[in-house]
């Protein structure tokens, strides 16, 4: 019988709430607009918010769980575990500062949530090939890591040529392609189980 562990499900879920929570902020559009235009202004800036605090949050403890579950592989596990960890910060900034309140802290973290993202990528496939050898799982990391770099340079290099639209679809494929790379944690997850050991060192009164 195949048996698993409840954590198998914390990355896919995480994914799939986050995708439709992004979805939902863009509810009203025909075309798809850029994704901090369609959170810009009341009520979907509330629901953008909310999603990119609880992706955020969600985002860092996935993270210290693959840090914890690649404890025993030093290589470039802290540096993951700091690169995520600063990638959640920029997704609070992008949904707390919206365009029209505060560009400036929203292009910082904007550009902290989806450079470092992408280095989050490269940094797990490389660790996914050194600790799993060339299995099928660090391939399609490899190959989704190579896509969002892609979707990267696009939605960066389309709206300077004035191709807004395709820069904006370049965007909702990063993020989506990003979700779908953090939802393959699922595969090592299954194996794992976390727990929290509370001890108390505290010296027992002494009875006179």
């Amino acid at each position: 019988m195949w048996k698993c562990s409840p954590w198998t499900f914390f990355p896919i879920l995480y994914s799939l709430f986050t995708a439709a929570g992004l979805w939902v902020v863009w509810d009203g559009y025909k075309d798809p607009p850029y994704i901090s235009n369609a959170g810009d202004a009341p009520p979907a800036s509330c629901v953008f918010s909310q999603v990119m605090n609880m992706a955020a949050f969600g985002g860092f403890i996935l993270g210290v769980l693959r840090y914890l579950q690649l404890k025993q592989c030093p290589c470039g596990n802290v540096g993951s575990l700091l690169v995520i960890s600063l990638a959640c910060i920029g997704m609070t900034l992008v949904g707390n500062f919206q365009l029209s309140n505060h560009l400036t802290l929203h292009d910082v973290g904007s550009r902290m949530a989806f450079g470092l993202s992408m280095l989050y990528c490269w940094v797990q496939s490389v660790i996914t090939l050194k600790a799993e050898g060339r299995s099928i799982v660090a391939i399609l990391r490899f190959l989704m890591s190579a896509a969002v770099t892609i979707c990267m340079l696009l939605y960066f290099s389309l709206p300077v040529h004035g191709n807004l639209m395709h820069g904006a679809r370049a965007q909702w494929a990063l993020v989506m392609l990003f979700l779908l790379f953090l939802s393959s944690f699922a595969f090592e997850l299954r194996h794992y189980h976390f727990q929290i050991d509370c001890m108390d060192d505290r010296e027992q009164p002494h009875s006179h």
